[in-house]
């Protein structure tokens, strides 16, 4: 049932990455065919899809996970990472987490931890599922704050989210709803509602002019990063059990890894991640042409995780200062100017 899902959420999976590359942590009864699925088989379903979905847009990632199926490991799918705007709704979609916890809370999730990224004008916000929170994979999603920006700023990010559509209509939602007080759907439900969940997570506004662009990009590189790419992951992230082992082994393999190994506070997580990926996208131009630049999509990322001192399990916290340095992955990349011009 589980391959089923995720296909149905992303049908190019039964063509390229396959759902069995990351470890399930579910048991067989729970994937089994018993005519409904439970809402913790929804979520991996969904977080595989969009885990695949990244390794398409992600070449260091891909091979990363090659690499490691070629040797016999699958990948420890620790978390994934979306970005939202904190801002007055000028669109369908809910301003900020709202737009991801309303999908994520009927899927079994709820907000564990908050985080606030001083530096970069962001707040993030861990969740956890319900069910299974050792294992299944947590969401990182932070929010943008622009009323910390300039108004020139502000305009174009009200031009730029202004153009968003909710990929969630009726049905979605009362599917949803359904999910959330019997904590399962039946096979056919649950087979038509990955879709429309799998949509949600991507870039739901227009492309946005490269003005615009350009502006933001002068003041956030975070925020241009989602005029570009919107609420598609940002990274996806393998549990590793030494994370330095891993950079070095990535960095002898040529791969894009960063120079330093982020350590939290605690000193009980680790983390490292790729430099983010160069991806073509398409402007328009306030003379109604459009122009596509390269600009930074996407990264890969590793984690270790250490026990808590009670004995309790794995310390399943985030840390600001890791995550701020990771986030650097995107704005480091660079961006490179108009390429080539289309009609209008």
């Amino acid at each position: 049932m589980l391959a089923e899902l995720v296909q149905a959420a992303d049908p190019q999976t039964s063509t390229d990455v396959h759902a069995e590359i990351v470890a399930t942590p579910l048991t067989h009864a729970e994937v089994v065919r018993t005519g409904r699925v439970p809402r913790v088989v929804i979520a991996h379903a969904l977080n595989v899809a969009l885990f695949n979905d990244l390794l398409r847009r992600v070449p260091s990632g891909e091979a990363y996970v090659s690499t490691q199926t070629a040797i016999g490991r699958q990948i420890v799918l620790d978390h994934g990472a979306v970005r939202t705007v904190a801002w007055p709704a000028t669109s369908p979609l809910p301003p900020g987490v709202e737009q991801v916890s309303r999908v994520l809370e009927p899927l079994g999730y709820s907000r564990r931890g908050t985080y606030p990224l001083t530096r970069l004008r962001m707040t993030g916000y861990s969740f956890a599922h319900d069910d299974l929170s050792d294992d299944v994979s947590q969401w990182f999603v932070s929010e943008f704050h622009p009323d910390e920006f300039s108004p020139e700023f502000q305009h174009a990010v009200e031009r730029v989210i202004s153009t968003s559509n909710d990929p969630l209509d009726t049905e979605a939602n009362r599917l949803l709803d359904e999910l959330t007080s019997a904590r399962s759907l039946t096979d056919k439900n649950a087979i038509d509602l990955m879709p429309v969940l799998f949509s949600c997570f991507d870039r739901l506004h227009e492309d946005p002019l490269d003005s615009d662009y350009d502006l933001l990009r002068s003041e956030s590189a975070e925020m241009a990063w989602i005029a570009t790419e919107g609420t598609a992951f940002n990274h996806a992230t393998d549990r590793v059990g030494n994370v330095e082992a891993t950079a070095a082994s990535e960095r002898a393999a040529g791969r894009p890894i960063k120079d330093k190994v982020e350590v939290s506070g605690s000193g009980r997580v680790r983390q490292t991640a790729h430099r983010a990926t160069l991806v073509d996208r398409e402007f328009r131009t306030s003379e109604g042409a459009r122009v596509t630049r390269s600009v930074p999509g996407s990264f890969f990322e590793f984690i270790d995780r250490q026990p808590l001192p009670d004995g309790s399990g794995i310390d399943l916290a985030f840390d600001p200062s890791n995550a701020q340095g990771i986030f650097k992955m995107t704005a480091s990349s660079g961006d490179r100017g108009p390429r080539n011009e289309g009609s209008p």
